[in-house]
């Protein structure tokens, strides 16, 4: 079955430049390190244990950050690799002024390219986070006897259908795993059937929050801009339901006139045709990326650039996390609940079933159904309490996921 994958993805390799080529035009693909992902390294690699994380895209990486900022300060870590798939992801690590950690772009999961990658990163130890499974790269790790951890590992009862019907390829895969930590018990008991030899449930990293940030005298003055408004958050919010939070706007602005909604997009290369949709209804936008500092007329404040949203979500009382009405299966609410935040959502929330459910037991979450709905359930007063729980819970699994990690890496480390 591998042979026959490795086939497919030869195949696809013959049109991957029109592809490169489109999400170039799309802003989707950076023009000069797209050759990354064709095993071309643009980092150089230093002498010493070197150790990898890979996750897909932001919000895989986000949740490392905790991580990587603890590792930055161990001695026994001479490198850390961080690779991800998406243009955004590696635009946030760049916020981060890490000394020891370097980002490539991951490799096409083909036999040549995964080779290259190898041989030259030589990683003591691979962490794959959240859901990322990749067949030839799994292989090669297996021969080159580097242990594999899929770290807050997800899988969704689509993805473990789907792979319980290539039966021969799954147990290839499964079995070369080291230790797998799943992030809810969902994901423990699929990881238990596909016959994952070591499983340990630890708990959601998203749990977890990165230290504090210092922002720039300009990203301070920016915030004061929205001292006397009353604000609310739409995060991460996909197609559709940037209208849906505008029409929440106006039945809210009824009542409270000093309004102001913020909407994070979850894809910024979608603003022009949000702004566009908006400004049909009447209504006066403002992107974050002008630097405007009068915002006293505007209604609606597009964030249009990457990893900012932390400072918006420590602005809002009240937050709309997007995915969930359109069915994309809902985004991370957990970041803005740390700061005490009232989270609001649409019935689609299967990405995050667990937390949701967490959430609901704790009054933090509500199910909404239509832009009333929202507009009348919208809080201007910070629960700091719920926001505490939040942090406490995320600190100990940060505490635990550590303590795991380093003893895999002092048990790689020995050998050597």
């Amino acid at each position: 079955m591998l042979f026959i994958y490795q086939i497919l993805i030869s195949i696809i390799l013959i049109f991957s430049p029109f592809v490169i080529v489109y999400r170039i035009i799309k802003n989707k693909e950076d023009k000069k390190r797209f050759i990354e992902k064709f095993g071309v390294n643009s980092k150089k690699k230093n002498n010493g244990n070197l150790i990898w994380f890979h996750g897909a895209s932001v919000g895989e990486i986000l949740s490392i950050i905790p991580l990587i900022k603890y590792y930055e300060k161990k001695k026994i870590i001479k490198q850390i690799l961080i690779t991800s798939s998406t243009l955004s992801s590696s635009k946030v690590l760049k916020q981060f002024k890490f000394k020891k950690t370097v980002h490539q772009f991951y490799p096409i999961d083909h036999f040549i390219f995964t080779s290259k990658f190898l041989n030259f990163w030589k990683p003591s130890l691979a962490i794959f986070i959240d859901s990322e499974i990749w067949p030839n790269m799994i292989s090669k790790l297996k021969n080159k006897k580097i242990p594999l951890i899929l770290l807050n590992a997800r899988l969704t009862n689509k993805s473990f259908t789907r792979w319980k019907k290539i039966k021969k390829l799954t147990k290839s895969i499964f079995e070369n795993i080291t230790i797998a930590y799943p992030q809810n018990f969902e994901t423990k008991d699929y990881l238990k059937k596909l016959k994952v030899n070591k499983i340990k449930y630890i708990g959601n990293l998203k749990f977890a929050q990165s230290p504090k940030e210092n922002f720039d005298k300009l990203e301070i003055k920016k915030t004061k801009n929205f001292k006397n408004k009353k604000v609310w958050v739409a995060s991460s919010t996909h197609e559709g339901e940037e209208l849906f939070c505008a029409k929440t706007h106006i039945k809210l602005k009824k009542k409270i006139k000093n309004l102001i909604t913020i909407i994070i997009p979850r894809h910024i290369d979608r603003v022009n045709d949000i702004v566009l949709e908006i400004e049909k209804l009447k209504m006066k936008v403002s992107r974050h990326s002008n630097n405007q500092e009068n915002i006293k007329d505007v209604d609606i404040y597009i964030v249009d650039t990457f990893g900012e949203t932390k400072k918006f979500h420590k602005m809002a009382a009240s937050v709309f996390i997007g995915g969930s009405i359109t069915n994309k299966g809902g985004q991370n609410p957990l970041e803005a609940a740390r700061y005490g935040a009232k989270i609001f959502h649409g019935k689609n929330v299967n990405n995050f079933k667990d937390v949701y459910n967490f959430l609901k037991i704790l009054k933090i979450s509500k199910k909404i159904n239509s832009p009333n709905q929202l507009a009348s359930s919208i809080t201007f007063d910070r629960n700091k309490d719920n926001g505490k729980k939040i942090k406490d819970i995320g600190e100990k699994i940060l505490k635990k996921t550590i303590k795991e990690i380093d003893n895999l890496i002092i048990n790689e480390h020995k050998k050597t």
